[in-house]
């Protein structure tokens, strides 16, 4: 049996909570099990975890539904409608037997997951709304085929799927969420097996898997996850519109293994001078155009920061990019953001080519680094694996025209394709508030053309696009894919990291923020809570504090900065942040300032000579930094400087009072020394019946008329120093004093 369809729809169907069925019964000629790639916790769409509830078997051609939608009603008139009333009564059965015989390929489940950058989730955005005028007829196929032409959302929602990856420790309070169970239901299940804790304990992984398994939930294998976790894909229906747009590549390692160097010697320009203590401190964007099979080639490179403190800058140029170039020095081998750099590219499955530099040092091992690299899953293609390994000397422009070639070669076997009719939609790299401007935007477009006077949204902000300024300083009316364009138009700061998309009209732009403030700001709130317990510690009674307002250039600098101040250990000296944002220092610091006692820091900025003036008047500590490192040892410095002096007495000998000579100047003790030495200035202990009466410096130290610097045991002296209540039997105890390196 069949039925005519006048145009082509698909039904969906929620089940979150109850399985409904239709007074009809709808015959289809090709079922297929689709279900919604852009996974939300609105009750509107299909949950993971609801799959093997609301499945209908796709070896049947019968779906039932007794829920009439507007979609139905639309299309009344275009179907047959067969009612049987003996089908209606048995329905119900029919379909849940139908539903335990389901068998579901695994190829055709798309696991969304957001555990795999538990650390890193910087940006707080809602996943993009389905269009539910767009065609949703793709099979698994035509979407794998298609994965170029995407709706970019770089934070993950909270899929409710009964499959689950648990790679990381949890609270109490997490877990429930993860599993959407009560923390009561958890803390009494634990209570049980024996385990006491409360909301906010942390429980180690292997706990948290057993809690998940009493719970029916599957525990998945990272390694199963084939995704790149911050995109999501959505398909184009006109394919006609698809063009070719320039590969983003993003350079990777660690701190001075050449990457700005390397660029300098594809680019052949001199940025690493022109960098302040010659590393990079912020995510930097550079075109090219690469002559590869006689045709020009355009390649965006996006170059970031090895510092440590810079996870979150790393993390953005992980999340745009199409190729990865990872740069490893030959001389220094593989360093902590190296193995950073490889957790994205494998987690993420990203495309890469590992980029060995400084081969013209002496005194180099390739073998042993290669050999390295296979440990942690990078094999070369000489040794059977598919990672591409270029040996280049970025000092000596030695093999860049090889490493090009690769680029190219690599960004044609992904065919990178968009559709340019599409609403512009990116990234936000980097935002600041300018004095003179206002508020400046760093985004790279990835889908569709942005125009002068589009309206835009960014999670909870909107504006209107007044200025595009290229890559190259020119102002331009529009931008297309892959380009990276500072944007004047924001009405607001918007957050580094989070996707933007052009919106059609202010209704649209309202919707989405309200949106974003209802299902991310819960979120958002939780983060900040935990910035706060991760700088500042809970009031402790004698714990000295360090008061901060932080001014930065750039939020990414910002979010660098508070991510080193949380590696500075805080048991002695707590760091207290006043105030921390990015912009220029306003009279509202001077007088935040001044009534906090607070120690003023700017990091990449200018001060004007009023801001100067003022500080100077009201005597405030105002310290401007270029270079994070010499930041991060000023602070704790004045950490160091805050905590008490610890010493380590050393004993060096005694001495028996025998007789006490009362002078103008004081009382003298006539001393024997019984065991060691006393030495002038060395710190003694005076007891008196057992009974300690004096801590202090010996001041005088004489044999008979002559001062002396030491007397050695079994001979006399005089003893004299701030204390006159010699009595005779008193006993000195003699030490020197070492003073201990201050810790934090």
């Amino acid at each position: 049996m069949s039925i005519k369809f006048v145009s082509q729809f698909i039904f969906y169907y929620s089940t979150v909570s109850n399985v409904v069925y239709a007074d009809q019964i709808l015959y289809l000629k090709f079922p297929k099990l689709i279900y919604n790639l852009e996974l939300n916790k609105q009750k509107s769409q299909i949950f993971v975890n609801d799959i093997n509830k609301s499945i209908v078997d796709i070896n049947s051609s019968v779906i039932d539904s007794n829920t009439k939608t507007k979609f139905d009603k639309k299309y009344k008139n275009d179907l047959v409608y067969e009612d049987n009333l003996s089908t209606r009564k048995n329905k119900i059965k029919t379909n849940k037997k139908n539903r335990k015989k389901t068998d579901l390929d695994k190829d055709d489940l798309f696991i969304d997951n957001n555990t795999i950058f538990t650390k890193e989730s910087n940006s707080f955005l809602k996943s993009h709304k389905i269009n539910k005028y767009k065609k949703k007829d793709k099979s698994i196929d035509q979407i794998k085929s298609a994965k170029n032409n995407v709706d970019f959302s770089f934070e993950s929602t909270d899929s409710m799927s009964k499959d689950i990856l648990i790679d990381t420790l949890l609270t109490v309070k997490e877990l429930s969420l993860k599993l959407d169970k009560t923390e009561s239901e958890i803390i009494t299940y634990l209570f049980l097996k024996g385990i006491s804790v409360t909301i906010n304990d942390v429980i180690d992984i292997e706990i948290a898997k057993e809690v998940a398994l009493n719970y029916n939930f599957n525990i998945i294998d990272k390694k199963e996850i084939k995704q790149i976790a911050t995109r999501r894909l959505r398909i184009s229906n006109d394919v006609t519109n698809l063009s070719k747009r320039a590969p983003i590549i993003t350079i990777f390692g660690h701190v001075d293994h050449g990457k700005t160097t390397l660029l300098d010697a594809i680019l052949k320009t001199n940025f690493v001078n022109q960098e302040y203590g010659q590393i990079t401190q912020s995510i930097s964007g550079y075109e090219i155009e690469y002559s590869y099979g006689s045709l020009p080639y355009k390649l965006l490179f996006l170059d970031t920061p090895g510092h440590e403190a810079f996870t979150s800058m790393r993390l953005r140029g992980a999340k745009v990019a199409d190729i990865i170039l990872l740069v490893i020095a030959a001389d220094d081998g593989l360093k902590p953001q190296t193995l950073e750099s490889i957790q994205y590219i494998l987690e993420m499955d990203l495309p890469y080519i590992v980029v060995i530099n400084k081969i013209d040092k002496e005194n180099i091992n390739i073998v042993k680094l290669k050999e390295d690299l296979v440990q942690h899953g990078i094999l070369s293609q000489e040794l059977g694996g598919n990672a591409s390994i270029v040996e280049v000397s970025a000092l000596t422009s030695k093999n860049i025209d090889l490493l090009l070639h690769n680029i190219c070669s690599l960004s044609e076997l992904q065919n990178l394709t968009t559709d340019i009719q599409l609403l512009a939609q990116g990234t936000i790299l980097e935002a600041y508030l300018d004095s003179k401007q206002g508020v400046i935007a760093h985004i790279i477009i990835q889908e569709g053309i942005l125009r002068i006077g589009d309206l835009v949204v960014a999670g909870n902000v909107a504006g209107k696009i007044k200025s595009l300024i290229n890559i190259k300083n020119q102002k331009v009316k529009e931008a297309g894919p892959s380009s990276i364009i500072q944007v004047l138009g924001f009405s607001e700061l918007p957050q580094s990291g989070i996707a933007f998309k052009v919106v059609n009209n202010e209704k649209e732009a309202k919707k989405y923020i309200d949106d974003f403030i209802k299902d991310n700001m819960q979120l958002f709130n939780k983060k900040v809570n935990l910035l706060n317990k991760r700088i500042s510690l809970p009031s402790q009674v004698n714990l000295k504090d360090l008061k901060l307002i932080l001014k930065t250039d750039t939020q990414g600098s910002l979010e660098a900065i508070m991510h080193a101040f949380s590696k500075i250990s805080q048991s002695k000296v707590q760091i207290s942040i006043i105030n921390a944002s990015s912009g220029n220092i306003s009279n509202t610091d001077i007088d935040l300032a001044l009534s906090t006692n607070a120690l003023i820091l700017g990091f990449n900025i200018n001060v004007s000579s009023h801001i100067n003036h003022s500080v100077k008047q009201k005597n405030l500590n105002l310290k401007i930094f270029y270079i994070i490192y010499d930041l991060i040892d000023y602070v704790t410095n004045c950490m160091l400087n805050l905590v008490d002096v610890d010493y380590e007495y050393t004993f060096i000998g005694s001495a028996v009072v025998q007789t006490v000579f009362n002078m103008n100047k004081g009382a003298v003790a006539g001393c024997l020394v019984n065991e060691g030495k006393l030495k002038k200035m060395c710190y003694i202990k005076v007891y008196t019946n057992n009974d300690l009466v004096y801590e202090g410096n010996l001041i005088s130290l004489k044999r008979g008329k002559d001062n002396v610097d030491e007397v050695l045991q079994n001979n006399e002296c005089g003893v004299m120093c701030d204390y006159n209540l010699w009595k005779k039997i008193d006993i000195i105890e003699a030490y020197d004093i070492n003073y201990r390196p201050k810790f934090l």
